[in-house]
């Protein structure tokens, strides 16, 4: 009977977990959301949408989670709100370097957040800049970008001009006699 109220429950849109949960009296589970991608972060000025990939240790238990956090838009680890505000990732000719602006507040829901950490963290140096929390360590792996499609001409507008063919050269000049060698200016000997 108790199992047939737990597919009753899911059913109706919560999880076995939650019926779980408030039958023995214990906070519900919020419901799980798909995880975050960057098509979910805010562009920049020029339209490019960031995601940074973070790794987050629990001291406690000793799990690394990898943490996906598009540019805006907060995302918890725990007990942490962690947005990410731009990321950045060195072109391939240069040492490499990821670095990140994050804002990192603690608080349960309901209570009011503490900002723990503001500013810039560096993939290759992640002591340089850490967060510092009894139960939590973040830092920087790596920066993801979407560029944005190219803008598609306004109706009405005249197309953008057709290539044209390079002109062909010129033919080349036959050698020359020495009889058909221009004259020399004056005051310089001739060759």
């Amino acid at each position: 009977m108790r199992l047939r109220v737990l597919v009753l429950v899911s059913i109706a849109g919560f999880s076995a977990a939650d019926g779980l949960a408030q039958t023995r009296g214990a906070v519900p589970v919020p419901p799980i959301v798909r995880a975050p991608a960057i098509a979910d972060a805010v562009p920049d000025s020029r339209g490019i949408k960031r995601m940074v990939v973070l790794r987050g240790l629990d001291k406690i238990t000793g799990r690394a989670i990898d943490v996906d956090a598009p540019a805006g838009v907060p995302v918890r680890f725990g007990s942490l709100s962690i947005t990410a505000r731009t990321c950045y990732t060195v072109p391939p000719e240069e040492p490499p370097e990821t670095s990140a602006f994050l804002q990192i507040d603690d608080g349960l829901p309901g209570e009011p957040p503490k900002r723990l950490f503001s500013g810039w963290m560096f993939a290759s140096t992640p002591a340089l800049n850490a967060l510092e929390h009894a139960v939590y360590d973040v830092w920087v792996i790596t920066c993801k970008t979407e560029e944005p499609a190219p803008v598609a001409p306004a109706e009405g507008a005249s197309p953008p001009p057709a290539s044209t063919p390079a002109p062909p050269a010129p033919p080349e000049a036959p050698p020359r006699t020495p009889a058909e060698a221009p004259a020399a200016a004056p005051g310089l000997p001739r060759p």
